[in-house]
C-alpha cells in the first residue's frame, strides 16, 4: 500500500470520528445517529457495529468502480446504506 492511500485513510477515519454525533440520513431518507469506539462505528438502528476496514473497502470499491457503484446496494456489505451515508455526508464520495 502507499504512503498516499495510508494517509487517505486516516484523513477519511478522522472525517467519520470528527461528525460522529450528528445526524445523517441513509439513501431512503431514514435519520440515524452515530458512535466510533476504537476501529468500530454503532449506530441506534443496528446491534452490530461496522469496522473502519469496512469503510476502507467501501471507499476503495467505489473508486475503483464509480460507474456501476452508484449507492448503497451495489456496495453489497454489512451496513451498506449506512457506510453510504456517512461517506457521502463527509464528502469522500
Amino acid at each position: 500500500m502507499e504512503n498516499r492511500e495510508v494517509i487517505e485513510k486516516e484523513t477519511v477515519w478522522s472525517a467519520i470520528e470528527a461528525h460522529q454525533g450528528e445526524t445523517f440520513y441513509t439513501k431512503k431518507g431514514l435519520p440515524f445517529v452515530y458512535t466510533i469506539r476504537g476501529g468500530e462505528m454503532f449506530t441506534e438502528r443496528r446491534e452490530r457495529s461496522i469496522t473502519r476496514s469496512t469503510f476502507e473497502i467501501a471507499l476503495e470499491r467505489i473508486r475503483r468502480e464509480p460507474e456501476r457503484i452508484k449507492g448503497p446496494k451495489a456496495l453489497n456489505m454489512y451496513g451498506a446504506p449506512y457506510v453510504w451515508a456517512v461517506l457521502k455526508g463527509i464528502g469522500a464520495i
